[in-house]
């Protein structure tokens, strides 16, 4: 058996979570969006759950509700009502005890999210529930493209600066790998405007979501690197009133634990809904308090 690849630094991204934490609610907006998105999806669903899991505690969807919630991070149990420092990659519980998974913006760090899912799946008890919110693959595309870009023009080459996100088709698949019953992906795509690329970074930083990747150089990058990432993303994306654009792509995960008394998933070509008429796109500004729900 290969040891597994480590595609982002745990230990990293924990210093980066707690580096924000005092300052998180200024920057929380997505986690807002998609927290108010799940609570929705799961108001939904007319049913009572019993045993629920809160998987990640920075911005959680039940709160207190929650019968557990767990997150890699110890210091964030406080307030919680039964809480365990537990990686989502390593989730020790007994099987088919739970009626209930939900996860707000935490499976995009998982280092092996096939075997997360699976996890997830075989945690759940048959006709549990599985819900989740997670950044998609054209999320940062525009910061991505720049530094990328800035850095060959610099060094000759670059090195990977941000996040690799999950594609909307993989998470399905992944679902379906999984094992769970009559799995659903969909997205919602934010649009963000702000000042310039620094403010961008900023914010970034304040979410605790900068960059977290092994692969990345230890050293310092040249100093002109940044400026002119800066530069190339205000020539490319920058809006009539000189904003730049930052995409973030939401993916929603929906599943269920397989249990006979489940309806069948349709045949392939039978759904009446195209899947463009679904996708959801919404400009916001940076640095404002995005409102829940609400499109522009």
């Amino acid at each position: 058996m290969t040891d597994l690849i480590s595609i982002f630094d745990r230990k990293r991204l924990i210093r980066h979570r707690r580096r924000a934490a005092a300052t998180f609610s200024d920057h929380d907006f997505l986690f807002q969006e998609t927290a108010a998105r799940l609570r929705e999806r799961l108001k939904d669903i007319d049913r009572d759950f019993h045993a629920s899991l809160e998987l990640g505690a920075r911005y959680p969807v039940l709160g207190n509700k929650a019968s557990i919630t767990v997150d890699i991070d110890p210091t964030l149990g406080k307030g919680k009502k039964l809480f365990a420092s537990m990686d989502e990659e390593f989730l020790a519980f007994t099987p088919a005890t739970l009626d209930l998974i939900i996860s707000n913006l935490c499976l995009h760090w998982t280092n092996d999210l096939p075997g997360a899912l699976l996890q997830i799946r075989k945690t759940l008890k048959p006709d549990g529930l599985f819900l989740a919110a997670m950044l998609g693959g054209e999320t940062l595309k525009e910061l991505r493209a720049s530094l990328t870009q800035a850095e060959l023009e610099i060094a000759g080459g670059a090195a990977p600066r941000v996040s690799p996100f999950v594609d909307i088709r993989d998470a399905g698949a992944l679902l379906q790998r999984a094992g769970f019953a009559l799995p659903v992906t969909d997205i919602d795509t934010i649009n963000v405007t702000y000042e310039n690329a620094f403010v961008l970074m900023k914010e970034l930083r304040g979410m605790g979501e900068t960059n977290a990747l092994t692969c990345t150089p230890n050293s310092v990058p040249a100093r002109a690197l940044f400026p002119k990432a800066a530069s190339l993303y205000q020539q490319r994306y920058a809006n009539s009133n000189g904003r730049v654009t930052a995409t973030f792509q939401i993916l929603y995960l929906h599943g269920w634990g397989p249990d006979p008394s489940q309806q069948k998933a349709l045949k392939p070509g039978s759904a009446k809904n195209l899947l463009a008429d679904a996708l959801n796109s919404r400009e916001i500004a940076g640095g404002e308090k995005a409102k829940p729900g609400t499109k522009s």
